[in-house]
């Protein structure tokens, strides 16, 4: 009998973690440095897997379950000629209890298999909604810092915009970060409208044409903002201004000027 077929039965044992004593350090031993047994054990633990997954899908190849059964029937040996011719006497196979214990370990890791199996998939469904959340707070906080930049940054231009013909009663403030292209306007005490017609934010940059900055319209105690309407990236705003326009607003201002501030 050579080394291999020597410890062929004990590699299905080892493989359903069902070996101890000395006959496992003799094994694992053996292993350590017999690359054909290693791998011939990993064979055995890849069948007993595909096995203890058949229980929840498709059935496993049949060679996994053959090999396994193979390395079952591998504990019970007839009996060997003595040299010479003499039958030897027989010898009990020396795991008489492998009948139960074999099967009860193949169960046993079945049963963990599949525990084991449900359990990655629960935790993968809680792994994506965890990222679904984190997304969506990461957006909320990004869209937070982006109102607010124009506001706390030191950078940022603040221009207060007051009325041109009367006591400045109505009141703007333009809070605008140009290197972000971001601006938040703020208004208090703004005068009613006649119907159909809004106020409309113009940036004034330091050179070329007025840009419109948003349409707005007061609420009833004469308050009103605009919050980073689309403007040209890295434009430099001279001054801001507002004008009456009709309700879709215009592409250039409509005099008069009603209101105008420059950077402070």
């Amino acid at each position: 009998m050579s080394e291999h077929e020597q410890f062929a039965e004990d590699l299905a044992l080892h493989a359903l973690d069902a070996l101890g004593g000395e006959e496992r350090a003799s094994l694992e031993r053996h292993l350590a440095a017999c690359p054909s047994c290693r791998a011939e054990l990993e064979q055995l633990r890849g069948d007993g897997a595909l096995l203890a997954l058949s229980t929840m899908g498709p059935k496993p190849p049949l060679r996994a379950r053959q090999r396994l059964l193979d390395a079952v029937a591998k504990e019970t040996h007839p009996s060997k000629t003595a040299k010479g011719g003499a039958p030897s006497v027989s010898i009990a196979p020396r795991r008489s209890w492998w009948g139960w214990l074999g099967w009860a370990a193949t169960a046993a890791v079945i049963v963990f298999a599949t525990s084991l199996w449900k359990e990655n998939a629960g935790l993968k469904e809680n792994l994506a909604i965890a990222h679904a959340v984190v997304a969506g707070n990461a957006q909320e906080l990004e869209d937070l810092r982006r109102v607010a930049a124009p506001i706390l940054e030191p950078e940022a231009q603040r221009i207060t915009l007051v009325s041109v013909k009367t006591p400045p009663q109505p009141q703007g403030k333009a809070f605008y970060l140009r290197n972000r292209s971001s601006l938040v306007f703020v208004a208090n005490n703004m005068p009613p409208l006649p119907p159909q017609k809004a106020y409309e934010l113009w940036l004034i940059p330091a050179q070329g044409a007025p840009i419109p900055a948003g349409v707005f319209k007061p609420d009833a105690h004469g308050s009103a903002t605009v919050v980073n309407p689309p403007l040209p990236a890295g434009t430099e705003a001279k001054a801001f201004a507002i004008t009456i326009e009709s309700e879709a607003g215009a592409t250039s201002p409509t005099m008069p000027i009603v209101m105008m501030g420059t950077g402070e």
